[in-house]
């Protein structure tokens, strides 16, 4: 079973859709199995994160943004790909590192997330963006 999922973003961050997940996994009727999503661009990624606090998800996008600031730093003068903006080199460095991928197991017709577990698309463009992301049930 396979859907897609269209998320649409308002620029850099983390935007959840752990529910429109959870309520795919339903459809499904399975139990038990296996969960692979994939998100089909190159400048963002997908996370399993902390969902209670939002000063996690804050922190993190701070620490990503120093690891890769806009290519206009000084720190970056190294880059050569300025076509799409000073937001796009960083944001497919930052794509480099992190997954584009996850899997999770079904238990009982439910993810098997922990507590505070969220999953995320990590949007690392400066402007927004719909982003997809496809959802493979097995």
């Amino acid at each position: 079973m396979q859907t897609t999922f269209s998320i649409s973003t308002r620029g850099p961050g983390f935007f959840e859709f752990t529910d429109a997940v959870q309520a795919f996994v339903e459809s499904g009727g399975k139990e038990s199995g296996l969960l692979t999503l994939f998100v089909q661009h190159t400048s963002c990624s997908l996370l399993i994160q902390e969902n209670a606090d939002p000063d996690v998800r804050s922190d993190l996008d701070a620490f990503f943004r120093r690891l890769a600031p806009q290519a206009d730093d000084p720190s970056m003068r190294w880059i050569t790909h300025r076509t799409e903006g000073t937001d796009d080199m960083p944001a497919h460095l930052k794509a480099a590192v992190l997954p584009t991928s996850l899997s999770i197991p079904i238990v009982g017709g439910r993810l098997a997330l922990g507590t505070w577990q969220g999953v995320y698309l990590f949007e690392h463009r400066d402007k927004p963006q719909t982003r997809r992301v496809v959802g493979h049930l097995a």
